[in-house]
């Protein structure tokens, strides 16, 4: 559930004179010294902003930040019982996901449902691997997820409560502490793993919005630029609503500063989401988050995954099977997943095909932004017959042995982008525009 990568300029800023810092800032602060995180030194090459951002991220740290509560290791033991297998709702690379229950920290005599993700002595432990692809410490991207959550707010990215830091009989232990969201990611909805009715229409385009509002807020509504950089179905979750959060942000990079095209980096990601400018300089920029947004259009569209080895070789790569229907209205219907059952407005599919093309250009600079994306897909909403979004899907309650075994199936099926254009998915596409759409 987590991935690699914590950057420098996401720490908490040590240059808050001594008598300003909170004891939850203090106490983060000699974590990071204790660990190592704070130097940078392993990444000299991807720091350049740091120090003009610096003083963005350390005004809003001291007001956001503190409102994260600083958890005892026993309380959310005790609110997960021990961190109870039965209670296990997914498990990711670094580390297991549990449900628990805790006081409302604004209203402590009730009771909120939580989501807890336990950072795996194996996280702690990872090491740099030689490929600049793989990941590099579970720790950095606690840090990173801490310092990003503590930050932001905003109706679509999920919500961090709190987080501990504290070592017992154990070792080191490194917990995030999350609202809980029950419905579970896109990904799971539409890969049909335990979810047997298939998302409405009228829920993918909310979805659509939502995750365009989300990722609009990071790139454009702040002092400052974050670039999610592992945009994908399963990192947005669904709440009681079907509202759609964005979640994980380990892999998170802080955006360029005035007069800086891009930020260098290693290149991380997940098969086939990551723009092909950014595989092949390792250059980072706004516009590659749209790319992956491009893409999970057409994953809503669909219904299938970027890339999926199970399909026949000429269908494993999504851009690669749905270009031969794009000419034409008749063929792009057949590309509509078919678990809707014709249950969907050609119109609006059409025309958010129109805005995953824009978002595919191969030219960065020629892709939208996602305020952009937003107006766009207002405009389509307004402009449609589609009625309110209604007819929820009805979910099948997961029993938590089906959890842990969709997410060790999950883990087991991660793959992350390969270096070299073009291979396991990720091609450079030709600038194209299909002839049924062309405006929005």
């Amino acid at each position: 559930m987590v991935s690699s990568r914590a950057m420098k300029c996401f720490y908490f800023s040590k240059e808050k004179p001594h008598d300003q810092e909170t004891n939850k800032t203090r106490k983060f602060d000699s974590l990071q010294s204790s660990r190592g995180g704070g130097s940078g030194s392993d990444f000299n090459s991807e720091t350049s902003t740091a120090t003009s951002i610096t003083s963005s991220l350390h005004v809003l740290s001291e007001t956001h930040s503190n409102n994260l509560k600083v958890f005892a290791l026993d309380d959310l033991k005790t609110a997960t019982k021990n961190f109870s297998r039965s209670l296990m709702i997914g498990e990711g690379g670094f580390g297991g996901v549990f449900r628990g229950v805790i006081n409302n920290p604004q209203e402590p005599r009730k009771k909120i449902d939580i989501a807890v993700k336990q950072l795996s002595r194996r996280g702690l432990q990872a090491s740099q691997s030689s490929l600049s692809f793989r990941f590099s410490s579970g720790h950095k991207e606690w840090v990173t997820e801490v310092n990003v959550l503590g930050v932001v707010e905003h109706p679509n990215l999920v919500k961090l409560i709190g987080y501990c830091a504290e070592d017992d009989e154990r070792g080191i232990q490194r917990l995030l502490v999350y609202e809980y969201v029950p419905n579970r990611s896109v990904q799971d909805h539409l890969s049909n793993r335990f979810i047997v009715t298939p998302l409405p229409w009228s829920t993918r385009m909310k979805i659509a919005q939502d995750t365009a509002r989300g990722l609009a807020y990071l790139h454009q509504g702040m002092e400052f630029q974050i670039i999610f950089r592992d945009f994908k179905s399963s990192n947005i979750l669904l709440d009681e609503n079907w509202n759609a959060k964005l979640s994980d942000f380990g892999l998170a990079r802080m955006g360029p500063s005035d007069g800086i095209t891009h930020v260098s980096t290693a290149v991380v990601g997940t098969i086939g989401y990551a723009a092909p400018e950014y595989i092949q300089t390792g250059h980072l920029t706004a516009k590659s988050d749209v790319w992956s947004y491009g893409i999970f259009l057409y994953e809503l569209i669909t219904g299938r995954r970027p890339f999926d080895r199970n399909r026949p070789r000429n269908e494993q790569n999504i851009l690669e099977w749905i270009r031969p229907h794009l000419s034409d209205i008749k063929k792009f219907k057949m590309i509509i997943d078919p678990r809707l059952e014709g249950n969907y407005y050609l119109k609006s599919a059409l025309k958010l095909a129109a805005v995953a093309n824009r978002c595919l250009m191969v030219k960065a600079k020629s892709r939208p932004t996602m305020s952009q994306v937003v107006e766009m897909l207002e405009r389509i909403v307004e402009t449609s017959n589609d009625p309110p979004s209604s007819g929820l899907p009805l979910m099948k309650s997961l029993t938590p042995k089906d959890a842990f075994e969709a997410s060790r199936r999950e883990r087991v099926k991660r793959r992350f982008v390969e270096l070299v254009i073009g291979v396991n998915g990720c091609p450079n596409l030709p600038s194209w525009s299909p002839k049924l759409v062309t405006s929005i």
